[in-house]
């Protein structure tokens, strides 16, 4: 379909939590595509491999149509040049998270300035959420079915047994 306003939704998700799901939900109202990009950092050592999280993501935004899900190596405005998006769309919870993601929208500005970078803050009741608080409670065997969908949860709970 020509003149589709396509966004891109980047992350590790290890895992997915409810506070990214809230960010690509709103941003599919906006946009008419929107791709949930599984970055890869090598240097890091995930819980969950990059097809495990993106089979995760799949199962947990199958509600939302108009989402693609791809993992990726490399730079992002490489994959965002790829599949001709026009926005990075970013979720920030605290003022904290501004100064970095402010850094790296103007280092894709500068590499692409065809691509705009979206800023949405999260909903209040996602705020406190990480993928990293998520993986730290579920190890310790805490409830965390308040802040990941049921899907993945059982996938913590069968990594931490």
């Amino acid at each position: 379909m020509a003149n589709q306003k396509i966004a891109v939704c980047s992350g590790s998700f290890d895992p997915i939590t409810y506070g990214h799901i809230d960010i690509i939900e709103r941003a599919s109202k906006i946009f008419d595509v929107v791709y949930v990009c599984v970055s890869h950092n090598q240097t890091k050592k995930g819980l969950f491999t990059p097809d495990e999280r993106v089979e995760l993501i799949e199962k947990t935004i199958a509600h939302v149509p108009n989402t693609r899900v791809r993992k990726h190596q490399g730079l992002l405005i490489d994959f965002c040049l790829e599949v001709n998006a026009d926005a990075i769309v970013r979720g920030l919870r605290a003022v904290s998270d501004f100064e970095y993601e402010m850094q790296m929208a103007s280092m894709n500005r500068k590499l692409a300035d065809e691509v705009d970078t979206l800023f949405i803050m999260t909903n209040n009741k996602y705020s406190f959420i990480s993928s990293s608080i998520a993986k730290d409670v579920a190890k310790h065997h805490g409830k965390i079915s308040d802040v990941v969908p049921p899907e993945v949860e059982a996938a913590l709970v069968e990594k931490f047994k």
